[in-house]
Formats: structure tokens, C-alpha cells, sequence
């Protein structure tokens, strides 16, 4: 296995493999799994946002979270684990961390829910946010799902693998507001985002509103991570790297308080969290796993490992 030490991610085009030509969709395929096998991350182009939606977005996200407390408060609904509607300010501690992270955050979910999934709840004083973050979870759900036939080729499966897996899926796009911050008051140990995993399949995450994202590489070394304007960053959760059996590697990453004489500046960022729907066994494939790489993670479903994962996040009280 080759042990690449990436100084910055790699930069793909999703429109080699969309595009028809045999040569560009396998060098795609390939450049893909190398970095997934290597740090994780990529960043793609081609991704079918546009600068237009993109704005309104941003636009909408902003207006919500520049309102009044308790009109906010209106869209938080404890019974729903945080999985839809609001999630106010030092609700969610990263795993294995005690102080929790300096956000708030919306939650927008699957447009069609099945199976006992919640409804959407949008918050009324902002007719276009419901419109901006739909047409944007459609989007990012269809990039997913061609990056998800590009990884499956690369692992040597159907490239059709991971469609009915996804077809319906509890995915997640999250706006993210860090608020302006204080930094004689900042508790000891408080971060925007301490380090983490993600729980899910893969992540696309747009530009964000500012600097601040690192990730982890295998050396130990935090490297900065700043996508470009046409780009959004793609990278392995941690049920693709349970799939795997870390093959495909879920990397650490997070997301830094800025230097002191911009922490009263705030910053948006706005993930998809693709995930399956809870029924998709995540049992190692087979084919990754050998005698140099032997079974590394028991046998769970999508929906019992989101379980677990949001108990330990502290959005769901056992």
C-alpha cells in the first residue's frame, strides 16, 4: 500500500467520470481510491452547485441564524435526537472530548422520508430557506451518488453497488453557524469543531465562510484545507471505512478558533452527510480483508452505528 503524504488534497474533476470516455472515468476511479486510501479527502469540481444557489443559501442560513433566540428555539425539537429542524450552541461534544464544540447548527433531511424517518420542519419566518437548502440536499445527494459508483468500481463491486443502499438514505445537510466568540470567555479546552470522524458514507462539504478546517494526516501533522470556489470537499466517513475495513480511511479533521483578533467574526459552513438508510449491512467486505489485513470491526447495521454514534455526541441520552 502506498503511504502518500499529501501537503494538500487532491483535486478531481466529477466531470471525468460523468463524461462518457472509458480512459477519464478509470483514471478517475483510480485517482479517487488512491486518495481515499491515502488521507481521505479530495477536493471536486463539477459538483452541479452553482454560484447562484450557492448565495442564496448562504443568505437564507445567515438570516436564520442572525435571529432572535427564541425565534430559533422554535425549531429545536429534543425528541428528534438533533436529526431535523435546530440544535442550539454546546449541544454536540465530539467523541472522547468533554468540552463541546462552539456551534449551532439546522438540520435538513431526507425530502421523502420512509421507514419512520422524521419530516423536515423549516422555519417559517424564512420563506427561502426551505427552498435553498432542498434544492442544494438534492444536489450534493446526486454528486454523492456518483462518487459512490466511482468507489464502488474502485473497490471492485458493481458500480450500481451502493444505489439502493442510498435510494431514500437518512442523509443530512447541515448549516453551521460558529458565532462570533469572545476570547476572554472561551471555556478551557473549546474549540468550533474538536476532532472527529464523521459518522457517515462520505461528506461533501462546500467553501465555508472562512479558514479553519485541518486534517489529520497519518504522520500526525494537521494540514490546512481550503476549497476554491468552484469546488466542494469530499471525504470517507466512518461507515465507508467500517465497509472497508479501513481501507477507504475516515480521517480525523477539525475545525480551529481563528487567531484572537478575529474570533469575534463568525463562520458558516454547510455539510452533506450522506448516509444509507438504517437497514445497509456495514459487515466488512470480504475483499478487504486479508491475512495482512485481518477483520477489524464487528458486524452492524447503518442504523445501530448512528445510534451509538449520536449517544456518545450527546444528541441522544441513552
Amino acid at each position: 500500500m502506498s503511504a502518500i503524504l499529501y501537503d494538500e488534497i487532491p483535486s478531481l474533476d466529477l466531470a471525468d467520470f460523468t463524461s462518457g470516455d472509458s480512459e477519464r472515468k478509470a483514471k478517475f476511479v483510480r485517482e479517487l481510491g488512491s486518495a481515499f486510501n491515502n488521507i481521505g479527502f479530495v477536493a471536486i469540481k463539477n459538483h452541479g452547485l452553482t454560484d447562484d444557489l450557492t448565495t442564496k443559501l448562504y443568505d437564507s442560513v445567515k438570516g436564520f441564524f442572525s435571529a432572535d433566540e427564541s425565534l430559533k428555539k422554535k425549531y429545536e425539537f429534543p425528541e428528534l435526537h438533533g436529526q431535523r429542524g435546530y440544535v442550539g450552541k454546546n449541544k454536540e461534544t465530539a467523541k472522547g472530548f468533554k468540552v463541546a464544540d462552539l456551534k449551532e447548527f439546522y438540520h435538513v433531511g431526507q425530502p421523502e422520508p420512509i421507514n419512520g424517518m422524521p419530516d423536515n420542519v423549516f422555519p417559517d419566518e424564512f420563506p427561502g430557506f426551505k427552498e435553498n437548502t432542498l434544492t442544494t440536499y438534492r444536489t450534493l445527494e446526486n454528486a454523492g451518488r456518483m462518487l459512490l459508483r466511482a468507489i464502488a468500481l474502485y473497490l471492485g463491486l458493481p458500480e450500481d453497488y451502493f444505489e439502493d443502499k442510498v435510494d431514500h438514505g437518512d442523509s443530512i445537510l447541515r448549516a453551521i453557524h460558529y458565532f462570533p466568540l469572545n476570547p476572554d470567555l472561551v471555556p478551557e479546552g473549546a474549540v468550533r469543531a474538536a476532532a472527529h470522524g464523521d459518522i457517515n458514507l462520505i461528506t461533501l462539504l462546500m467553501g465555508a465562510s472562512a479558514e479553519g478546517l485541518e486534517v489529520l494526516r497519518r504522520d500526525g501533522k494537521w494540514i490546512s484545507i481550503t476549497a476554491l470556489p468552484d469546488q466542494v470537499i469530499v471525504n470517507v466517513g466512518d461507515m465507508l471505512d467500517r465497509l472497508t475495513n479501513h481501507k477507504l480511511k475516515s480521517t480525523i479533521h477539525r475545525v480551529v478558533n481563528p487567531p484572537r483578533e478575529k474570533m469575534n467574526s463568525p463562520r458558516y459552513s454547510i455539510p452533506f452527510f450522506m448516509h444509507p438508510r438504517a437497514d445497509m449491512d456495514l459487515t466488512c467486505l470480504e475483499s478487504c480483508i486479508s491475512t495482512e489485513h485481518p477483520k477489524i470491526y464487528e458486524d452492524m447495521t447503518a442504523g445501530a452505528f448512528l445510534d451509538e454514534r449520536l449517544r456518545e455526541l450527546g444528541l441522544k441520552k441513552s
